[in-house]
């Protein structure tokens, strides 16, 4: 069975990137692209339901559960692989 990445969870991270100094540009302007397309989509939660979660969530937290989803028997190739390249753009 293959799971979906929670939009909320992938909007975050890449809000995370946006706002870490340790970022390249590249990889904020990879991230800026992909937040651009997931609005054009649809995909974003509301601002008003979206608010609390950033201001809640550590980059630290976030690079963990990217590690943890690398290892993850339990975790899609896909899924793998957008970890994997989530991890290198932000240089975790």
């Amino acid at each position: 069975m293959q799971s979906q990445a929670n939009p909320a969870n992938v909007a975050g991270g890449h809000k995370a990137v946006l706002k870490n100094p340790k970022v390249s540009e590249e990889a904020k302007e990879h991230s800026q692209q992909i937040l651009k397309e997931m609005e054009l989509r649809g995909e974003l939660p509301a601002p008003e339901q979206n608010r609390g979660a950033d201001e809640s969530k550590n980059i630290g937290n976030i690079i963990g559960g990217h590690k943890a989803a690398t290892k993850n028997p339990n975790v899609s190739e896909e899924a793998k692989e957008h970890s994997k390249q989530f991890l290198e753009d932000i240089g975790a």
